[in-house]
């Protein structure tokens, strides 16, 4: 759980890029989150399954000085 979101990584060693998909879908999903002020948190219980989270803000922060 704790890489998750890292950039190519598989829960499932087994998988490949052929079978299981690039590994970079959670990670864009952080990043576009992040980049609107917000977060993303995954929670997992093994057998019952898996929660994502996912907080915005209601106005986007300023950017710059």
């Amino acid at each position: 759980l704790p890489h998750v979101f890292d950039r190519f990584w598989r829960a499932e060693k087994s998988r490949s890029r052929r079978t299981g998909g690039s590994g970079l879908g959670l990670a864009i999903v952080r990043k576009l989150v992040e980049a609107h002020g917000g977060t993303v948190e995954a929670t997992s219980t093994e057998g019952e399954g898996s929660t994502f989270a996912l907080r915005l803000p209601r106005e986007r922060p300023p950017s710059g000085p």
